[in-house]
């Protein structure tokens, strides 16, 4: 259960941002619905994700696997929920997402996941990412997709620490 209470969607403040949540999502989140506890910053979030998910020009199986990845990472379950099904949408099989936490001994990533997935690591673990790691994956993308793939993994870093902080989960009653 969530340490707070979920916000009241009917509440008339909320009803513009529910109602472009649900334009946008197809539904408002256990995530969004907490959220909705500060319309300013479920605004900014908002607008702030939809720039990474959907505006971005990383390849949707990149970004995924960066999140499922993330997921593990912090252990944080709501996120690996919501996304493992995207990341199969995305083209990442089942074999990936089941070998995501252990990818080192992996074959199953090629050589630009692997320094995707080093990079995420670095990020995630360290923050701080060493010259060589950095390196690596600069050679697979372009300025603007590195930009991309480190404001994606920095992202979502932040989701996954928000929803463990208040405890979020996708079974929780709403």
């Amino acid at each position: 259960m969530a340490r707070l209470p979920y916000a009241d969607l009917t509440h008339p403040e909320v009803s513009p941002l529910v109602d472009q949540i649900v334009a946008e999502r197809g539904s408002v989140l256990h995530l969004y619905q907490m959220l909705l506890q500060s319309p300013p910053v479920a605004r900014g979030w908002l607008n702030h994700l939809t720039g990474i998910r959907q505006q971005s020009s990383l390849a949707g199986d990149i970004r995924e696997m960066v999140i499922m990845r993330i997921a593990i990472l912090n252990g944080a379950p709501y996120e690996a929920d919501q996304h493992a099904p995207i990341a199969l949408k995305e083209g990442m099989s089942q074999a990936q997402l089941d070998a995501l936490d252990a990818w080192e001994g992996s074959a199953l990533f090629n050589e630009k996941e692997r320094a995707v997935l080093a990079y995420t690591d670095a990020m995630t673990r360290h923050v701080q990412v060493p010259d060589a790691v950095f390196d690596d994956a600069k050679q697979h993308f372009s300025q603007r997709e590195m930009v991309e793939l480190t404001a994606t993994i920095a992202t979502y870093n932040m989701v996954s620490r928000f929803l463990e902080a208040l405890q979020i989960h996708s079974h929780d009653d709403r």
